[in-house]
């Protein structure tokens, strides 16, 4: 059970997200609610505040009445409930509802308490508002997304119910929900925020951690199938370099290859002083996507821990506008809707994804050309060459799938376009960002479900199952599983969607 207490720890919103944990509010929390909301409707009876009695945007030089106040926030929310696109999975969309639960339960948006309740039975009955990709500009925070959600929060637009897409007001009435009573100004605190970009990042970090961990064991099963030296993967050597990611990584090959019967000592062949030969015939280094893997994965290490802190610390900030602050009775206005932060790690984060992407399309295409590898037949082609075709099919889809992650791996960070009459007048695109990096990511789960196939079809063709890790083995086990040696041409995509599902599985 995730509770909603002091601080939200990546580890239990993830518990929330992906295991289905069950979110409850502490009493602590409903009392800072509550403090905060009674705090703000008593404060703003005779002030100017911005989105309680003043317009919104560049609209907020104009005063609003008393007695327009609460449908002032009902027509922020319906006239902004305009995304298009595709919606956002399941997953994301319960990240982006628990982010900003957990935001408001802070205390600092004067928020009714009835609304933290209600977002956590979204959560807790499995009821997905149906929110789109494309909407949001990052800097008033997720302002279109985050309005489909509180559009369902006061009881209208969609939400996905048990495989459906239906009416919110159906949904409700059949779980007994009652929608939010808009009280203060509960339309501004659901939409002002980086939500739903942070929602997406913490699933897309999520994903990427397990991309690292495959490619890892991925990298130690061409080195075992090439009978590589281990001294690149060696604690001397990595620990030259002060990275803690390549230290990291160079050490999780290490433990992936501990009984493995194929990697070599380099002192037993190349130092043994036997090699007198002028044209050597034992390779002396591997291609640099073999050998390299520690130089190459270790970034990617770093900037995934890296991009996860940022988001933990986002998804226990205020990130609305203005800031309630009860402690001092006060409230200030400013910009911590502005998504920069998220922006920039998913930046981050899609890069060195692209970057493994590529790893894994040259280790494949490595397996692949038999002038390079020099111990596996063209396209590790089991069945009869020239008539027959091995993976050949499917390298073209995992080097086109690359090639459109590496055009997607440009920067959203730096695309700020001006709007809203130039009061938003820089930018951070951080939800596009964010929805680029999971399609950079899905795309690396499919080039790796390629590679992980060859790499299986390799060890059969060398007769090495028995000789190869007990990691490696295990994934090789679980691959074959789903899809068996074969010399004769089939049809492959099939058993790539569902390598790929095998990848992602929870």
């Amino acid at each position: 059970m995730g509770t909603i207490n002091e601080y939200l720890s990546l580890n239990d919103f993830e518990a929330i997200v992906f295991k289905n944990d069950e979110v409850t509010i502490s009493d602590t929390v409903a009392k800072r609610v509550n403090e905060s909301f009674d705090f703000l409707k008593e404060f703003s009876e005779n002030k100017v505040i911005y989105g309680v009695n003043t317009g919104f945007g560049p609209m907020a030089q104009y005063r609003i009445k008393d007695e327009d106040r609460l449908q002032l926030q009902y027509n922020l929310i319906r006239s902004h409930s305009s995304g298009t696109g595709k919606p956002l999975s399941a997953v994301c969309v319960k990240s982006a509802i628990l982010a900003r639960l957990n935001t408001l339960s802070l205390g600092n948006s004067g928020v009714h308490p009835s609304v933290i309740h209600l977002m956590a039975a979204l959560i807790n009955k499995d009821i997905t508002p149906l929110i789109f990709e494309h909407g949001g500009v990052g800097a008033s925070g997720d302002l279109v997304q985050l309005a489909h959600l509180a559009l369902v929060l006061i009881g209208e637009g969609e939400v996905f119910y048990k495989g459906e897409r239906r009416a919110t007001k159906e949904v409700f009435e059949i779980e007994n929900l009652q929608p939010i009573q808009v009280e203060i100004r509960e339309g501004l605190a659901l939409m002002n925020g980086t939500s739903v970009m942070t929602g997406i990042g913490i699933v897309n970090v999520h994903h990427a951690e397990k991309l690292l961990d495959w490619s890892i064991k991925c990298s130690c099963a061409i080195n075992e199938i090439v009978q590589a030296y281990d001294d690149h993967l060696s604690a001397e050597l990595n620990n030259t370099k002060r990275h803690f990611g390549q230290q990291e990584v160079a050490q999780r090959m290490r433990e992936n290859l501990t009984d493995s019967k194929l990697v070599r000592k380099r002192e037993d062949h190349l130092y043994t002083g036997e090699n007198t030969e002028d044209v050597f015939k034992e390779k002396v280094q591997e291609y640099y996507s073999l050998r390299c893997v520690p130089q190459i994965l270790g970034p990617v290490f770093d900037t995934v821990k890296k991009v996860a802190e940022v988001l933990e610390n986002e998804i226990n900030s205020a990130n609305d506008n203005p800031i309630v602050d009860v402690k001092n009775q006060h409230v200030y206005h400013g910009g911590n809707f502005h998504g920069d932060y998220i922006s920039l790690e998913m930046d981050k984060l899609k890069l060195v994804v692209t970057k493994l992407t590529m790893l894994a399309e040259r280790q494949l295409n490595y397996l692949l050309n038999s002038k390079l590898n020099e111990i596996l037949p063209p396209f590790v082609n089991l069945g009869t060459l020239g008539f027959n075709f091995g993976m050949q099919g499917v390298q073209f889809t995992a080097t086109s799938t690359t090639a459109e992650n590496q055009m997607l791996s440009n920067s959203m960070y730096v695309h700020s376009i001006p709007n809203n009459n130039d009061n938003q007048d820089i930018v951070s695109m951080g939800t596009n960002a964010a929805v680029i990096t999971g399609k950079v990511i899905e795309n690396a789960f499919e080039v790796l479900s390629i590679e992980l196939i060859t790499i299986v079809q390799a060890i059969d063709a060398l007769g090495y199952k028995d000789e190869v890790s007990s990691v490696t083995r295990k994934m090789y086990d679980e691959v074959r599983a789903i899809i068996p040696e074969f010399k004769e041409d089939q049809v492959m995509y099939p058993f790539i969607q569902k390598v790929k599902e095998y990848l992602m599985a929870e």
